[in-house]
């Protein structure tokens, strides 16, 4: 903007449908039942209802040629920061078990409940930096850096991560040991008490040092 300083603030809302695969890089067939792919129709994997990312960059430069001194030791540094917030992405409530035996156990769900019908949870992180330009020649020059990511430690929790987007198991499809001949095979579907818990979380607040020649 000026004086050395650069702002930056991006706010999206959206909203993302689809019927059928649930993102771009989908490993396997989201789809439950092929004969009814209407029933298919929700949020999308790559749906973020909510993102807000705020970014700022300082190189303030206090002293000129008269202040030779103070100018060596207080300008060339560079100080940025980046806030990233976000709110949870759909989470598919998979049952275990392939229950309508199509082969295909990465598809079903509990039933009565729709494709990504769930909401994982949000994520929020503040990442800085700081430069300082120790070299500079027309043809390379020296850098030392210092970065902080996740700065304040937020306990960013996450659940299953695959190919097919975000997955939370909802329950397992069981069937019994002995079937009775010429008869349906006794099965039942059972919860999981670990439905909807995270299982695990983004990095924690890491820092890192640097030095950086470009030529």
């Amino acid at each position: 903007m000026s004086n050395g300083i650069a702002l930056s603030l991006a706010y999206t809302w959206a909203n993302a449908f689809d019927d059928a695969q649930d993102s771009p890089t989908t490993g396997t067939s989201q789809v439950q039942n092929t004969f009814a792919t209407n029933a298919e129709r929700g949020r999308s994997a790559i749906d973020q209802r909510h993102r807000l990312v705020f970014t700022w960059v300082a190189e303030p430069r206090p002293f000129h040629r008269e202040h030779a001194a103070l100018k060596a030791i207080f300008n060339d540094w560079k100080f940025s920061g980046l806030i990233s917030a976000g709110s949870g992405r759909p989470l598919n409530p998979r049952i275990l078990g392939d229950p309508n035996r199509d082969t295909n156990s990465d598809s079903d769900r509990l039933p009565g409940l729709a494709r990504n019908s769930f909401t994982g949870p949000d994520y929020a992180t503040t990442d800085l930096r700081l430069t300082r330009m120790l070299f500079t020649h027309e043809r390379f020059k020296i850098e030392l850096l210092a970065e902080c990511f996740n700065t304040f430690n937020r306990d960013n929790k996450r659940v299953d991560v695959t190919d097919d987007g975000f997955t939370n198991n909802a329950g397992q499809f069981v069937f019994g040991n002995t079937p009775p001949k010429f008869q349906n095979i006794p099965a039942h579907f059972q919860l999981l008490s670990s439905f909807l818990k995270p299982t695990s979380a983004y990095a924690p607040r890491q820092i890192q040092f640097a030095v950086k020649l470009s030529f």
